[in-house]
């Protein structure tokens, strides 16, 4: 890995974090359509409360909820902070914790410390962050040796070319990263995810990362953190144009989701995922978890100190109440739960095929 230090990255991930906590970055008309799911209310459920499983599996780990901390930030002072609080949280858990992208890493093999947080999460699942752009500019080594520094089970590779458009000096270049990814999904040795990063993925995508041997995604759909909204806050006035014209740009989460699950993936459904109804809603449509980032990121930036334990605590609460008003003593019965679909994301449902 090269060793270049560059201080314009590390000030782009500090905006990033700052913007993401305090100013408006959410999407304005556009909507995840998660409330389209509606679940049919069991009067009867014949299920004990305490005796509901949360538990299940993903990339070879156990987890006792089917919740994730998505990948948000690192290669920053101020993430390593962030970082470790939410890593120590899913630690406590039993929960999956992402970090963001790695590629300050790939620049300055120092920030290493920003994302190292085996430590404090020893048994946890824990996902590695690269750009798609970043994996085919690299070889299968260096992205080995990138989730190795950090003991990662898994590694995402993620999809944001719609943000990298309101970057004054974002990538131009798509090229290639389809073949990468179908590399380094044979040849990591560790589970690869792809993601997107707040714009949803169509039946096409999903098509071509199937054929390619992926079998795991993060949706990461439109109607929560907009990336381009983010970018055009920080953006010239140029560009700042473009970001407003394509704010709420991209697929719905609960579209994204449902075009996963018919495609036969492990879905995580993330985009706007914002309670433990929302995690019950996606899990109804196929998810086989729920992750969510700007909620986790408010939290400690605003209550350091047990923030992000409330998060969890409040999402697992509202998920088991709503299993046992339908009935769901587990999460694969939650999965076969009666349900009525909203003419919205019925319309969206057609693209499947």
């Amino acid at each position: 890995m090269s060793a270049t230090n560059d201080p314009s990255l590390s000030q782009r991930k500090l905006d990033h974090l700052t913007l993401c906590a305090t100013a408006e970055v959410e999407a304005r008309e556009n909507s995840t359509l998660l409330d389209e799911i509606n679940l049919l209310h069991n009067s009867l459920p014949e299920v004990e409360h305490s005796a509901i499983d949360l538990s299940c599996a993903y990339a070879g780990k156990r987890l006792r909820a089917p919740l994730l901390i998505t990948g948000m930030t690192g290669g920053a002072d101020r993430a390593r902070d962030i970082n470790r609080r939410l890593a120590a949280t899913a630690e406590r858990f039993g929960i999956g914790f992402g970090v963001g992208s790695q590629r300050a890493m790939l620049r300055d093999p120092a920030s290493l410390s920003t994302y190292a947080v085996r430590d404090v999460a020893p048994t946890t699942l824990l996902l590695g962050n690269i750009g798609a752009v970043q994996a085919a500019s690299s070889s299968t080594a260096e992205m080995q040796d990138l989730v190795g520094a950090i003991d990662a089970d898994a590694l995402c590779i993620h999809l944001n070319p719609a943000q990298e458009m309101i970057q004054d000096d974002g990538d131009r270049d798509f090229r290639g990263c389809l073949d990468a990814i179908a590399r380094l999904n044979a040849e990591l040795g560790r589970p690869v995810i792809v993601k997107e990063t707040g714009c949803g993925m169509s039946p096409q995508l999903i098509a071509r990362l199937k054929a390619a041997g992926v079998t795991r995604i993060d949706v990461s759909g439109a109607g929560g953190t907009t990336w381009v909204g983010v970018e055009a806050h920080r953006a010239s006035p140029r560009r700042r144009l473009v970001g407003e014209a394509l704010w709420d740009w991209g697929i719905p989460t609960a579209a994204s989701v449902h075009f996963g699950a018919q495609a036969g993936m492990e879905v995580i459904a993330s985009g706007g995922i914002r309670s433990g109804y929302d995690v019950a809603r996606a899990l109804a449509l196929g998810a086989t978890l729920g992750g969510a980032a700007l909620p986790f990121l408010k939290s400690v930036w605003e209550k350091p100190e047990g923030g992000a334990t409330e998060v969890v605590e409040e999402m697992l609460d509202l998920l088991r109440a709503v299993m046992l008003l339908t009935g769901s003593k587990d999460l694969d019965a939650l999965r076969h739960a009666p349900r009525l679909v909203g003419p919205r994301l019925a319309q969206w449902m057609t693209l499947a095929g």
